[in-house]
């Protein structure tokens, strides 16, 4: 993604945060241009389509991810280290409000009326999600620290199936211990 203005970069920020509020459709630029201070017109100077938006801010979502994992990557080289720190993540985002949902998650369930554009990026986030988590279980199985079921790959959409849904419970129960108790069930589940 080329680097974006100030401008640019707090109209996705603050993109960001009203759609894990109330989604594609619950959020406008006027409601953009208040928050940020801006006219609507400054808006559609950087994205000139509310789906050019969000298909911006999805794909920084994603390069941001995987800027995230090969971080993980980096520092701990245990896969049992990267789950749990990426399970870490979602914890204190959840917990401190930050990030109540993962926005992609939330997308995911507009998918039908999503503009084709931003569904396709969207299923791009899971895909490169689902990638980093199945080479994550395989490199664990390989050293014996996972026990697996199934595949690697299917292990991998189950985990992801398992954290998504956790984040739902923890918001439908306004309860954030709850991502908790279901993510450290999950991770149980494979260590041998």
């Amino acid at each position: 993604m080329t680097k974006l203005s100030s401008t640019a970069t707090d109209i996705l920020d603050c993109a960001q945060t009203l759609i894990m509020a109330g989604g594609y459709n619950g959020f406008s630029y006027a409601d953009i241009a208040e928050v940020v201070g801006i006219r609507k017109a400054s808006i559609h100077h950087h994205f000139p389509s509310k789906a050019d938006l969000v298909r911006a801010l999805v794909s920084r979502y994603r390069e941001d991810a995987r800027a995230g994992f090969a971080a993980l990557e980096r520092s701990a080289a245990d896969p049992r280290e990267q789950l749990s720190f990426y399970l870490g993540y979602w914890q204190k985002c959840l917990s401190d409000g930050t990030a109540p949902i993962c926005i992609c998650a939330l997308l995911a369930s507009e998918l039908p009326v999503l503009p084709p554009q931003i569904a396709a990026e969207v299923r791009l986030h899971f895909e490169t999600l689902s990638s980093w988590l199945a080479s994550a279980l395989r490199r664990g199985a390989q050293t014996g620290a996972f026990e697996l079921s199934s595949s690697p790959e299917a292990e991998a959409e189950a985990f992801l199936a398992t954290v998504h849904g956790g984040m739902l419970s923890a918001r439908v129960n306004s309860d954030p211990k709850l991502f908790t108790t279901i993510t450290t069930a999950l991770l149980a589940r494979f260590l041998k």
